[in-house]
């Protein structure tokens, strides 16, 4: 299985976190990105499934469409789940290693009880031989890279 983080420069920019279970990516916006720093927890909102197919978009979405703005791949790589992760995602703790370009070892997926809409998770990255406790995220989205995107309509409505 695959994961995909997407960089998305929409109204503020967040990156979409996303992991192939059951056939669909599903999908959290974390507004400060991932970090591979074990002592940074950040916040994961759940949004919407998307399909397989959204795995590989990169462009502009138009002015009028959700999620308008520029969207490029920032991490893809391999997904492996500790255990069934559609128990994980129903009872609130999921577990994985990822192995991307940038993500690498494991990580999980805690949701936050109590307050909220029900939808916010924090994404942890668990202290390994991949931990990096001076961790900066760095944007994909360079003036140039920009230059060559096309504006279009991603392969669902959401972001």
């Amino acid at each position: 299985m695959r994961f995909v983080v997407h960089e998305h420069h929409s109204t503020h920019l967040h990156y979409d976190f996303r992991l192939e279970i059951g056939g669909v990516l599903k999908s959290w916006a974390i507004p400060k990105g991932p970090s591979m720093n074990p002592a940074e927890k950040r916040l994961a909102v759940q949004v919407e499934d998307h399909p397989l197919a959204y795995g590989d978009f990169e462009g502009i979405i138009p002015q009028g469409h959700y999620g308008a703005g520029p969207v490029v791949l920032w991490d893809v790589g391999t997904f492996h789940p500790e255990g069934d992760p559609e128990l994980g995602l129903n009872q609130g703790k999921l577990s994985f290693l990822l192995k991307g370009r940038k993500l690498k070892g494991g990580f999980s997926l805690a949701k936050l009880k109590g307050k909220g809409s029900g939808k916010e998770w924090l994404l942890i990255k668990k202290r390994d031989a991949f931990a990096q406790e001076d961790w900066k995220i760095e944007e994909e989205l360079t003036p140039s890279r920009r230059k060559k995107l096309v504006e279009k309509v991603p392969p669902c409505e959401t972001s």
